[in-house]
């Protein structure tokens, strides 16, 4: 009994690490995927091998990857597939014209977060990156 349980769990982990070196040695790839296929393979290579996994399959259309990784733990190889790319369509219906006043279509953040009190356009003005000011129709009156 107790090889048994052993033996699903060993399953299970290996299943877990190849899961989450599919996800990141997609992502990585997708991060590359402008300067070609072989850059966007490479570096998810090296992402899957600092996880102690190997890319199986690797192919990138546009900016989409999907990297196959498999990882061994025990006698168990799972292979698993990850796509990432670019954030497309929500789904979700556009915010009411004026849902967000004064904040550049975003939610005002006030000073309850560890951050402190953020102005509008959801900057301290202490950031270096520099965000777009509201539109003038967005402005509080």
């Amino acid at each position: 009994m107790f090889a048994a349980v052993l033996a699903l769990g060993q399953a299970v982990a290996a299943r877990h690490r190849a899961g989450g070196a599919a996800d990141l040695a997609a992502l990585a790839a997708a991060d590359q995927a402008l300067r070609g296929t072989a850059a966007a393979c490479g570096t998810a290579r090296r992402v899957a091998g600092a996880q102690d996994t190997e890319v199986v399959r690797c192919v990138v259309r546009g900016e989409i990857a999907d990297v196959t990784v498999r990882a061994g733990f025990g006698p168990y190889r799972p292979a698993v597939r990850s796509r990432a790319g670019p954030p497309g369509p929500t789904g979700l219906p556009p915010a009411p014209e004026g849902a967000f006043a004064g904040t550049g279509g975003r939610p005002e953040r006030t000073g309850d977060g560890p951050r402190g009190s953020l102005g509008p356009g959801g900057s301290t003005g202490a950031g270096t990156t520099a965000r777009e000011p509201p539109v003038a129709s967005q402005t509080p009156p």
